[in-house]
């Protein structure tokens, strides 16, 4: 099974690409953790990232596509993938193509979250985050286990400004225009298919799993 997970911001696309790992087996690659762990260990590919992320530019599609093509190509072929946060543009999303296409290992599908706008904000509002050591939480589905204080390091947690619901409703419409283009593309491609994001991340992974059995995309013994 080789696939994309797309959606708008709190669509549950992490916590799904993972639940794909743990009871599929399929492996879950993060652009945001591949990032991070290509700038710590200060390889050639993580220190061309760094000169970006850390003026707060963005990183270019070209070099988006060359570090996750590097990470799809240790991935065993047998396993396939569901990459989360890649593609985030049309750009990209035609390289990840053209490097699939060299691979001989095509897209099975793009799978777009969908959710109410008011679910959205409930779910990002609820974040805390701790300032200290950076360790996330939320208030109804991963709660710290001593009210408003961080479990590894005791510090006060705080709400991001970017987690305030009017900033949120701002965020999801600045992503709806963004990420048109990319859907459209899928869509044309007749690669893209639609799953309710709404309820919990279990409901919604049953839902994802029935879409792959009728897909035929998952390998026998995974379903």
């Amino acid at each position: 099974m080789h696939i994309v997970l797309l959606g708008p911001p709190g669509a549950g696309k992490g916590s799904l690409a993972s639940l794909c790992h743990s009871r599929l087996g399929v492996p879950h690659l993060s652009t945001g953790e591949i990032f991070r762990r290509e700038i710590a260990r200060k390889s050639p590919l993580g220190r061309r990232v760094a000169r970006y992320v850390t003026n707060g530019r963005l990183v270019p599609d070209a070099l988006v596509v060359e570090v996750m093509a590097s990470h799809l190509r240790q991935q065993p072929r047998r396993r396939g993938f569901v990459l989360d946060g890649f593609p985030r543009t049309r750009r990209q999303a035609e390289g990840l193509a053209r490097v699939l296409e060299r691979w001989g290992r095509p897209l099975d599908g793009a799978v777009y979250l969908t959710s109410p706008e008011d679910l959205l904000v409930r779910r990002l509002s609820g974040r805390r985050v701790c300032p200290r050591c950076g360790a996330n939480y939320h208030l109804r589905t991963m709660r710290p286990k001593r009210l408003g204080l961080c479990d590894q390091c005791g510090t006060p947690l705080v709400t991001r400004k970017d987690d305030q619901p009017r900033t949120i409703r701002k965020r999801l419409a600045i992503d709806r225009k963004a990420c048109k283009p990319l859907i459209d593309y899928y869509r044309k491609g007749k690669l893209l298919y639609r799953v309710n994001g709404a309820g919990y991340v279990g409901t919604v992974f049953v839902r994802m799993r029935k879409l792959f059995r009728r897909q035929g995309w998952l390998r026998r013994g995974r379903a």
